[in-house]
């Protein structure tokens, strides 16, 4: 098949080490290995900086700093400038940038077939659309979040003009990509009336790369015993980003509850309410806390495995519109997790049948605590359960949701539309 170009365009790719760009450059793997050429455009790592990763695919400036330019395993890489601004405006102006550049730097690539970009954010997918009618390509729009509800919910959009604007703007993507994938069944169902033709939206998972996250048995950890000591104490984990999206306070409420008992927590990552929460911790003398900066992707396989439990607390407002893609990375693991999240949410959905997770769905706060307190004082008891739970994940991860299995859902959701293309 002649011109099998794909063009990438995400938010986040390597360098940057988050869990979305760790996501497609899988993606972008996939495609290459398929006989596809892939060329990728995004920003500079903005969001978690990796220093060996900057350093193993170094960024070179052209035009004078217009972007930039880099090689991931084979595949070019173009990175427009964009940082995490204080500023309001500036951050405005570096977004308006961002678009201009890309869409001017995917002007300039030739023969592309189709072009593939995930939310966030939701204008990325007016600039694909733009690019594939210039470009004579095909569109496909994943939505990893839904917006606007995501920033509704949220609390950070309060203006009804521009809820209005947005609303509109996600009506056009939808009516104008020609397929729009998402990643779980409650997101479907959530967003599918929005389509005038709902053929368009299918659903394809997320996934974890099995080669890197996996079980390790009686390996030894190779980590620093300073930030995880070896102590037979019941280890709870939560490792990403520290936001708006997780709900922290039933974390300082186990933490005060069983302070001074055989239990101890880590929270791994950076984000807006990392500072907050350590400011919480410091003033309350909560030193069963450990907050950790991000660690090397190569070493979090057995940062998990660290840990006899996962938990995510899910933000009530904000819990219908994502689903944390760790949860994939830590049941490949052989970890089971600990969530609290409304009944009707992605993450309830897909973890409920599975006997590896316990799940709080109370949505009474009081109840919820009363819950979280009793299961943290029978697990002190007795963690035999832990073991059998984990492996349970581990099974289902290796069978529905390595990267093999749905990359090829992704070729060949692509190899459809650009027959449909040479055929139409």
């Amino acid at each position: 098949m002649k011109n099998k170009k794909i063009l990438i365009h995400s938010l986040v790719f390597s360098p940057d080490g988050v869990s979305t760009a760790y996501l497609y450059n899988d993606i972008a793997l996939g495609f290459q290995q398929s006989g596809y050429e892939v060329v990728v455009l995004t920003t500079t790592p903005h969001y978690n900086r990796v220093p060996e990763d900057m350093i193993a695919q170094p960024m070179k400036k052209q035009w004078a700093g217009l972007y930039y330019k880099s090689n991931f395993k084979g595949i070019p890489v173009y990175h427009v400038p964009q940082k995490k601004y204080r500023s309001f405006l500036a951050r405005v102006i570096g977004f308006v940038y961002w678009h201009l550049v890309s869409l001017l730097l995917g002007l300039f690539q030739k023969n592309i077939c189709l072009v593939l970009s995930p939310s966030p954010p939701l204008t990325i997918g007016l600039i694909s659309i733009l690019l594939g009618r210039l470009k004579g390509a095909k569109v496909v729009y994943n939505v990893q979040e839904i917006y606007p509800d995501f920033l509704i919910n949220q609390g950070n959009l309060r203006s009804g003009i521009l809820i209005r604007i947005l609303k509109r703007l996600e009506t056009t993507v939808y009516r104008y990509a020609d397929a729009v994938t998402t990643i779980d069944e409650i997101f479907y169902k959530t967003i599918v009336d929005r389509f005038a033709e709902k053929k368009k939206l299918t659903v394809i998972p997320n996934f974890v790369d099995t080669d890197i996250y996996q079980p390790l048995g009686e390996r030894a950890y190779s980590l620093d015993q300073e930030l995880f000591p070896d102590r037979d104490t019941l280890k709870l984990m939560y490792a990403g980003n520290i936001g708006h999206a997780q709900d922290w306070e039933p974390l300082l409420w186990i933490a005060r509850k069983f302070r001074g008992a055989p239990i101890g927590f880590w929270v791994i990552g950076e984000g807006v309410l990392k500072e907050q929460l350590r400011e919480v911790i410091s003033k309350e003398g909560l030193t069963n806390i450990h907050l950790l900066p991000y660690q090397a992707r190569n070493g979090m396989a057995s940062v998990i495995a660290y840990a006899d439990l996962h938990f995510i607390f899910m933000n009530p407002q904000m819990e219908g519109q994502g689903f944390p893609s760790k949860v994939y990375t830590i049941m490949a693991c052989g970890k089971p997790l600990l969530v609290l999240s409304g009944e009707h949410t992605p993450i309830t959905h897909f973890l409920k049948d599975k006997n590896s997770a316990f799940l709080i769905t109370h949505q009474d706060q009081e109840t919820r605590m009363d819950t979280l307190g009793k299961l943290i004082q029978q697990l002190l008891l007795d963690r035999s359960e832990l073991k059998s739970m984990g492996e349970n994940g581990c099974i289902l991860i290796e069978e529905q949701f390595s990267k093999k299995a749905v990359v090829t859902q992704y070729v060949s959701l692509a190899e459809r539309l650009i027959n449909e293309n040479r055929h139409g």
